[in-house]
């Protein structure tokens, strides 16, 4: 098997668990699921089916609010359009940015699957809890980024593994839907590999700048 982002060979075993199977790449360090382990395509819309993605619900609301702050702070509703990739059964960030006035289009394979927005640039993109769950790292970013507009920002929100526990004990690997973790070092991969001129972390929202 190799990385899907960086398609490094990978030998190092993290986590042998055999339902949460993980290898870590020794060039891009992310963490990485065996293919063995992957839901097929409708178990994987079934897990998504089973979130309580309910755009009314204040703690989820609450939740997503760290990308909207930021998304009102860098962006004007009169000026900006964004795109909510991987929008799910409940996109609560399109829900509340069109509420402030922001024009917003919805992508997601299984439940938004109009490619034609995948046509046009945007001023920022949104991917709420989304790339974890990339199984081609390498095609999604090369996708994300070709979709943004000079000084365009692409917004994600994930749990970033930072050696704060052992690995093999860490919850989020428990999901069978993440396939592909990132850790701080990833990240920065990303943004000098796809070509974003800034990458800033704080805490699980990462901002990639054109």
């Amino acid at each position: 098997m190799e990385c899907p982002l960086c398609h490094t060979s990978l030998h190092q075993v993290v986590c042998d668990d055999p339902k949460h199977f993980f290898y870590q790449c020794m060039h891009c360090d992310a963490l990485v699921r065996s293919t063995t382990n992957y839901l097929s395509v409708e178990a994987e819309k079934q897990r998504y089916l089973l979130h309580n993605n309910n755009v009314l619900d204040v703690n989820y609301q609450e939740f997503v609010s760290p990308i909207i702050r930021q998304i009102l702070a860098d962006f004007s509703p009169t000026t900006s359009e964004g795109l909510d990739f991987g929008a799910g059964t409940g996109p609560v960030t399109t829900f509340l940015l069109e509420k402030q006035g922001y024009k917003m289009q919805l992508y997601d394979p299984f439940f938004h699957p109009d490619t034609s927005v995948l046509k046009q640039l945007y001023d920022f993109i949104i991917c709420c809890e989304v790339i974890e769950h990339f199984h081609h790292p390498d095609l999604e970013f090369t996708t994300l980024q070709s979709l943004l507009k000079p000084h365009g920002k692409l917004y994600c929100m994930t749990h970033i593994y930072d050696n704060q526990q052992p690995f093999v004990d860490w919850y989020y690997k428990n999901d069978p839907t993440h396939v592909f973790i990132y850790t701080p070092k990833t990240l920065r991969y990303i943004q000098k590999h796809f070509g974003f001129k800034k990458m800033t972390i704080r805490h699980r929202l990462v901002v990639f700048e054109m």
